[in-house]
């Protein structure tokens, strides 16, 4: 497979799967004698599974350890559950920060309905 078809195939652009090359997510595509780089369809696999990892909110070295992990047979759900639940805090944090912001919002919106918005004051 050429780069254009796995990006198609994958669902990213030509440039995600060649920063994902160069990152590590994909290892080095072998290249035709004319440069051309060649791909199999477990690189769409790859790349799904790197989507939905940080779909999930694993970061991209957090992603890059896990395959790693995978590709030398070292993983398992007892050496990868602490990337999930990294995932988990970092979210709970920002749900804890977003919830602050919400009741600040709030009040700055109920003073502004009362007639004493303070949105621009010092």
């Amino acid at each position: 497979m050429k780069i254009g078809q796995v990006a198609s195939a994958a669902g990213v652009s030509i440039d995600t799967v060649r920063f994902y090359e160069r990152r590590g997510v994909l290892p080095p595509a072998p290249r035709t004698a004319s440069g051309y780089r060649v791909y199999t369809g477990a690189t769409v696999v790859r790349i799904k599974l790197a989507r939905r990892l940080q779909g999930l909110g694993l970061t991209l070295d957090e992603v890059i350890g896990a395959l790693r992990a995978q590709d030398t047979g070292h993983a398992s759900c007892e050496t990868e559950r602490w990337r999930l639940q990294a995932a988990l805090d970092r979210i709970e944090s920002r749900m804890a920060a977003l919830s602050l912001l919400r009741a600040e919002l709030g009040q700055a919106l109920a003073a502004c309905e009362a007639g004493s918005c303070r949105v621009l004051a010092d």
